[in-house]
């Protein structure tokens, strides 16, 4: 029984995708004599809470109810007050969490706030489930860095485009429509500046109601075109153009009447220092990152060990060629002992194509 009023507020959760970065994607659902009598989610980042929220939407008293949330109550102030202090006030009987907030400032003390005040409280139901929900903010609020997920799309022949560089359409547009699901559920997407000379890409997110992600453009020396349609698109968010002491000065003062933001890295290898930029993204409050760059970019970042997860679609065509680009390329790895493995790995069709998702085993970084 408790796994399923659980399962209902983990599909709960998963409504604020797209709207609570950098805060934790977070369900609550109330149930009183086998019913649920409210339910609620964290809907927008600085907005009430689940719990608060399931609260207010009590049919009937919630006196002596059971509470179930995928994420251990809140008991701190950030920008809004304690859910455990909500809890208590309203005589709910017992909590059922799914998984112990990973924030410092709870880990635990949620938990144990109520129990002091005679509620019962049961953790871990679904705590996998949980965290898979939550990668990015576990990761994020521990380490500060955001979540990179590495998206690649090619040919049954490992391709990306032809040896003229032609490459619209490998993938077919059920897996173009999950990416742009994908856009919308994270903070920013980066690319190589290579790829903003040769595709002129918006970047955004084409979903009815979607959220723009962050717009990242990887430029050592500020070659970007001021009518690039990544400097000049409709949005509700920021460019951020990442470059070095090699760019001209002037140049970035245009990029800024632009509107984007320019942060100047170290050079590393005569390009932008990527750790540093990332670490500089997760000091501005960007919790994850879809890099649909390049091969360069893409070799780059899994090199530097910054990727977490790999979204790999694969559609069953051929290009061949030697000249032909593949996903990954800069120097690449000598050695196939030395390669990087995926684990975790999930497999999903969209019609013919099929995407490969896994995590970066960290050990071999």
């Amino acid at each position: 029984m408790n796994e399923k009023f659980m399962k209902r507020a983990l599909e709960l959760a998963q409504k604020g995708s797209g709207f609570v970065n950098p805060n934790p994607l977070v369900g609550a659902v109330i149930v009183k004599d086998n019913k649920i009598i409210g339910e609620g989610y964290h809907q927008y980042f600085g907005g009430a809470h689940a719990e608060i929220n399931a609260l207010k939407s009590a049919a009937e008293s919630v006196k002596g109810a059971t509470m179930y949330v995928s994420l251990e109550p809140c008991s701190h102030y950030g920008k809004t007050p304690p859910c455990v202090n909500a809890i208590i006030e309203n005589n709910i009987s017992k909590v059922v969490v799914a998984m112990i907030d990973p924030n410092p400032k709870v880990a635990g003390r949620g938990v144990k706030i109520l129990r002091e005040h005679g509620i019962h409280v049961t953790t871990g139901v679904m705590e996998n489930e949980a965290k898979k929900l939550n990668e990015v903010f576990i990761k994020y609020i521990q380490t500060k860095l955001p979540f990179c997920i590495l998206k690649t799309a090619m040919t049954l022949d490992g391709k990306i485009s032809t040896h003229i560089g032609d490459s619209k359409w490998i993938s077919n547009d059920k897996s173009r429509q999950h990416v742009h699901e994908i856009r919308h559920k994270v903070s920013s997407i980066m690319v190589g500046i290579g790829t903003v000379l040769k595709d002129d890409p918006r970047l955004n997110t084409r979903l009815e109601g979607g959220r723009d992600p962050i717009r990242i453009i990887v430029d050592t020396n500020a070659r970007i075109f001021l009518t690039s349609k990544a400097l000049n698109v409709k949005s509700d968010v920021k460019t951020i153009v990442a470059t070095t002491e090699k760019a001209d000065k002037d140049k970035l003062e245009a990029i800024k009447q632009k509107g984007a933001q320019v942060i100047v890295t170290p050079l590393k290898n005569n390009r932008v220092n990527l750790r540093y930029l990332i670490e500089k993204l997760g000091e501005i409050g960007i919790d994850s990152v879809l890099i649909e760059g390049g091969s360069t970019l893409n070799f780059s970042m899994l090199q530097e060990g910054l990727v977490d997860k790999v979204m790999s679609f694969i559609s069953p065509k051929i290009v061949g060629g030697e000249n032909s680009k593949t996903p990954v390329g800069g120097e690449g790895i000598k050695y196939i002992r030395d390669c990087i493995n995926l684990k975790d790995i999930n497999i999903k069709a969209f019609d013919e194509d099929i995407l490969i998702e896994g995590y970066i085993r960290k050990e071999d970084c």
